[in-house]
């Protein structure tokens, strides 16, 4: 049903917007939250957290004139509840039916969609090099970018369409202009912001060995050849190929600070080696990934920090709230970054999880092979990420 499908309920019904939400669960606070969409669409993707307790109740179960029992009895009466959805209305109508009822409840605008617009800039205060970095962070799927702002200019790494306006904003905030976007690699799980902000006037950078790939596009950008630097005021981004995750995969060495890793490595676990070539390119591609680690990786110097383009529910931030890492710590604490070559090959490929929601046309999109709007791109990159192999499997304690 479309939101304008619910009839309003007669109850008056709070509203609290996503980032009320997201700030309630960052405090600590116990939070109960009755998520109102289809069982598979919950189980696909929801809101998590350490204080969350998540119900899964679809909205059809609201629908009869007397709710079931059953039903209500999931429910929790002595605390309140927060009622989610897709987009906000199926949620405001079954807060109103349970407001009816006497339950202290509110509902989340804009639902699911809401909290998928969160995307918050958080200081990398560990980063020594030249300028101020920030990492940004979208907790709906884990994505992370980074600014870089030196002086009177700024690049951009991993940019999301969605939030082409943003990073403007910021940058023009900050007093500077908005240099270069470069994106690490050919992403599965979200429409790149590249080409919108070339078409804003910034130099648009991808990985050389990507174009081969099929992108349709690369005249209008610049390709990044291993060991090549862009300047940022007085910072430079040097591109590190590190081929794994995919064959064009590039680390960007942010002034020697830290290592924005792309997919390729994250602080939690290590890239899945499968979107490119599927299953049965993944064994190579694993190897591929452990060569660019054990040489292009952790010969860095130990206080390098590493942030990668995701974090997964597994990953703790770092003391400044930033998802990052020094290469030492990583070595000291991540199994698979000690293993020999035939035993991390078997570790990634024992249990990945399901591939990202609509990848292969997120792929096709980033390659220029498909076209689509901006509401069409935003719905495609609904959901978990997906691009790490199963922090389960690699995670440290």
């Amino acid at each position: 049903m479309n939101p304008e499908d619910f009839p309003t309920p007669d109850a008056d019904v709070e509203s609290i917007e996503p980032e009320t939400l997201k700030d309630r669960i960052d405090a600590g606070e116990d939070v109960t939250l009755l998520d109102a969409r289809m069982q598979s669409e919950y189980e696909e993707w929801h809101v998590d957290g350490e204080t969350v307790e998540s119900i899964n109740v679809p909205y059809f179960e609201f629908l009869e004139d007397e709710v079931d029992e059953d039903v209500l009895d999931r429910i929790p009466t002595d605390r309140q509840v927060s009622v989610i959805c897709a987009k906000g209305g199926a949620s405001e109508y079954v807060a109103g039916t349970l407001a009816e009822l006497g339950y202290d409840v509110n509902h989340v605008a804009d639902g699911m969609n809401g909290w998928a617009r969160i995307y918050e800039a958080v200081e990398v205060t560990g980063y020594d090099g030249a300028g101020t970095l920030l990492q940004y962070q979208r907790p709906s799927s884990g994505c992370l970018g980074y600014l870089l702002v030196d002086g009177e200019e700024a690049a951009v790494i991993d940019p999301l369409r969605a939030f082409t306006d943003r990073y403007l904003a910021d940058v023009q905030e900050r007093g500077a202009e908005l240099v270069y976007a470069l994106d690490t690699h050919i992403h599965a799980d979200h429409i790149s912001g590249v080409r919108a902000l070339v078409d804003r006037g910034v130099e648009g950078v991808i990985p050389e060995p990507a174009v081969d790939r099929g992108v349709t596009y690369a005249d209008d950008l610049t390709t990044a050849a291993d060991g090549d630097g862009f300047a940022v005021g007085g910072a430079t981004i040097e591109a590190v190929h590190t081929p794994g995750h995919t064959t064009g995969m590039t680390s960007y060495l942010v002034d020697g600070g830290l290592l924005a890793t792309g997919d390729g490595l994250f602080i939690e676990s290590v890239a899945r080696p499968d979107l490119e070539e599927g299953d049965e390119g993944a064994p190579d591609a694993a190897r591929m990934l452990y060569e660019s680690l054990q040489e292009r990786v952790l010969t860095l110097p130990d206080d390098t920090l590493v942030g990668g383009a995701h974090f997964s529910d597994a990953a703790d931030p770092a003391a400044d709230g930033t998802y990052t890492a020094s290469i030492g710590d990583l070595k000291r604490r991540m199994d698979a970054l000690s293993m020999d070559e035939g035993a991390f090959v078997e570790l990634v490929l024992s249990d990945m999880p399901p591939r990202p929601a609509n990848y292969e046309s997120i792929i096709a999109t980033n390659l220029g092979q498909e076209v689509v709007d901006d509401e069409e791109a935003f719905t495609l990159e609904l959901g978990p990420n997906n691009c790490a192999a199963s922090q389960e499997s690699l995670a440290g304690d």
